[in-house]
């Protein structure tokens, strides 16, 4: 930030000093001009011509540096065949009049004719009443005082520039380190939370750097419940898996006759209570990704063939906003919409129905079936994991379970009630709707 600051400054005072420098020599050397072209006009309104042909003043130059030799200021007037008419203080020095040009018009050059004293010169051309010679008027003058003046112009340009630069690179550098310093007790304060000192970021911050500091606070308290999530999620996989290991032990040690058989059903349980957990880590993984982002109605097309291929007789019928899109992984929506349809599939009468609500923030999924249904006092054990109402059936009693867990973890619920159109369950599962592209 310094840096380009300091670049910036630098080329804005570049190119402010450069303009100013132009527009002031240009006031200085337009002033002394201005002054020279006074003269050389004066000298043509006193001029007139002689008895032999020769150019004369009616009245002398009123500045005396014209008769001092070699003062800085000169005149001379000339004429093609003509004798010159100079001033004395050129002495035995004479002006290059030779110089082609149209001096009708007020002529304004540099030249540097005589050795170590570079010139100022003004000159027209006049045609004096009385006489056909068109004499050139000129008057010159040494730069060296102008030439001083823009020097010494330059040289305050330049310390003052010089300073106001300095003065902008400090005022900047000051206003980073000031402006930033805040940033360094954050860092501070998250050094003191990696260390243990501290759990939150808890000092007093400039209202800029507040939104920074409780984002902070906010991703803190985010990994705090991911991990204490994390550790009941383990305890929860530890003690569904305690109990089968601890029946196959026990009969094992009891060299117990049926033992064939409670191996492998205590290991359908524990097979079961690890796809349970699988399914929830999955689901708590993929939820940090901002970009979860799935269509539902691609979704319901895959599951509805699937449901086609493994179910013969069963019809299921989607209806409803199919293009909404949610927030979750194509996978979980996959997963949660499977286990509701294949149950509706399983457990009604041939007929699923499946309709699709957008209602802001939400998009309600509802599934229905013309089943014998759920009793109101039996829905909430449903959710229990292992829990059947229809043990006649094949399944592991935890697709409810699952689909609730996903979903809460998501941000959303699932709902259990009755259909009033086929006379069975009605699920209706709520996911946040993911905001729209473009």
């Amino acid at each position: 930030m310094i840096g380009i600051a300091a670049l910036w400054i630098a080329i804005l005072l570049l190119g402010g000093g450069f303009a100013l420098d132009r527009v002031l020599t240009r006031s200085i050397v337009d002033n002394f001009d201005s002054q020279l072209e006074y003269v050389l006009n004066a000298m043509i309104a006193a001029s007139e011509i002689g008895p032999d042909g020769e150019v004369r003043f009616n009245r002398p130059p009123a500045d005396q540096r014209f008769i001092e030799p070699y003062s800085g200021l000169y005149f001379q007037v000339s004429g093609e065949g003509a004798e010159t008419f100079p001033s004395r203080s050129l002495w035995d020095r004479r002006l290059d009049a030779s110089v082609e040009h149209d001096d009708i018009d007020l002529h304004v050059r540099n030249s540097v004719e005589f050795e170590g004293e570079p010139l100022r010169i003004v000159e027209r051309d006049v045609l004096l009443p009385d006489s056909n010679v068109r004499w050139r008027f000129q008057v010159a003058q040494s730069r060296e005082q102008v030439d001083e003046q823009i020097a010494e112009l330059r040289a305050v340009l330049i310390q003052s520039f010089a300073a106001l630069g300095l003065g902008l690179l400090v005022m900047a550098a000051l206003q980073t380190v000031y402006g930033l310093w805040p940033l360094r007790r954050v860092r501070q304060e998250v050094v003191a939370i990696r260390t243990g000192r501290k759990s939150r970021v808890d000092e007093d911050f400039p209202r800029e750097i507040t939104p920074l500091v409780d984002e902070i606070n906010e991703l803190l308290a985010h990994s705090e419940e991911q991990a204490e999530e994390a550790r009941r999620h383990a305890g929860n996989l530890a003690h569904a898996l305690k109990t089968p290991l601890t029946v196959i032990t026990n009969a094992a040690t009891a060299h117990d006759a049926k033992l064939d058989d409670i191996v492998c059903r205590e290991a359908t349980v524990m097979r079961r209570q690890v796809d349970h957990h699988l399914a929830r880590a999955r689901a708590i993984g993929r939820r940090s990704s901002a970009q979860a982002r799935a269509e539902v109605g691609a979704s319901l097309a895959t599951i509805e063939r699937a449901i086609g291929t493994l179910y013969d007789g069963v019809t299921v019928d989607v209806t409803g906003d199919c293009d909404a899109q949610v927030r979750v992984e194509r996978q979980d929506l996959d997963e949660m919409l499977g286990n509701l349809i294949e149950n509706a599939a399983k457990y009604g009468g041939g007929r699923v129905f499946v309709t699709v609500e957008k209602s802001a923030p939400m998009v309600d999924i509802l599934v229905e079936d013309d089943g014998r249904g759920i009793p109101e006092s039996e829905r909430h054990a449903i959710f229990q994991r292992g829990a059947r109402l229809d043990t006649d059936k094949p399944g592991t009693g935890l697709g409810l379970a699952i689909v609730r867990d996903v979903a809460q973890i998501y941000g959303g619920s699932v709902a259990l009630g009755e259909s009033e159109d086929l006379g069975g369950l009605l699920v209706t599962l709520s996911l946040p709707a993911a905001e729209e592209e473009g």
